[in-house]
């Protein structure tokens, strides 16, 4: 199994809106994602909460089968989608992932 996790800190304007609504264009787009391929085993999208220690705005949480459905889900047309307005949104992004 192949965990990926990956968090973006924003901007806090960028495309015409806020830090808060983009995280929460964000967190739909990704949401869109969740079953793209075959082989996703969890996926989870989370935003920032006030209250809590955060220093990213939204992160993603994920599992996968293998090796083999994560490079399926990073190379699928919907998530590839994703990547111009997220590009353009944040300041900073950080991904790692692990076998397990």
């Amino acid at each position: 199994m192949i965990k990926h996790i990956v968090m973006w800190k924003l901007k806090e304007e960028a495309e015409g809106a806020d830090r808060l609504a983009n995280a929460r264009e964000m967190k739909r787009r990704l949401e869109e994602c969740a079953q793209i391929v075959p082989g996703i085993l969890s996926f989870e999208v989370a935003l920032a909460q006030p209250g809590l220690e955060a220093t990213y705005d939204v992160v993603l949480y994920s599992a996968f089968e293998d090796k083999a459905a994560l490079e399926a889900y990073a190379a699928h047309p919907t998530h590839q989608a994703l990547m111009p307005f997220f590009k353009a949104v944040r300041e900073g992004r950080q991904c790692m992932d692990y076998e397990v």
